[in-house]
């Protein structure tokens, strides 16, 4: 008896983290998906909104900027909302008690592809945004979020 109460406790514990993590894919947010992008000098659309008084943008870089985020945040929904279906696709098998290896293996793999899509969404968006400002203005980004001391000399 002891086994399975520990396990319904971790269950328990776990479960916000899950939907946490599931309101957040939804919602379309980085969750940290560009931070290669990030610190490598390729600014990310949200943030250089944030920025655009001390970045200087052009009436014609926020309508851009804009635009772009607009996209991206629509298309990480969705591709979010696959992702959240396939784990719980994958949730269910062990949840029916019967786990076909096969079945598995295919679960995974779509859930696996949705993650990856999801990380190149967000990495397409930062190469798409850097090609929208000039170099000063990523420099500036860089001192402004703190990623200076990434910066090759």
């Amino acid at each position: 008896m002891r086994p399975l109460l520990l396990s319904a406790f971790l269950a328990v514990l776990a479960a916000p983290a899950a939907a946490d993590d599931a309101q957040r894919y939804l919602a379309g947010e980085g969750m940290g998906y560009a931070k290669a992008a990030e610190l490598n000098h390729f600014p990310g659309p949200m943030h250089v909104l944030e920025l655009a008084a001390p970045l200087e943008l052009t009436a014609e870089q926020r309508t851009a900027t804009e635009r772009l985020m607009q996209t991206h945040k629509a298309e990480a929904r969705a591709l979010g909302a696959k992702l959240v279906a396939a784990e719980q696709a994958v949730e269910q098998l062990f949840r029916s008690g019967r786990v076909d290896p096969k079945e598995l293996e295919s679960a995974v793999a779509a859930a696996a592809r949705l993650q990856g899509e999801y990380r190149l969404s967000h990495l397409e968006t930062h190469r798409r945004m850097r090609a929208l400002l000039t170099e000063e203005q990523v420099k500036r980004y860089d001192m402004l979020r703190g990623h200076h001391q990434h910066r090759k000399h």
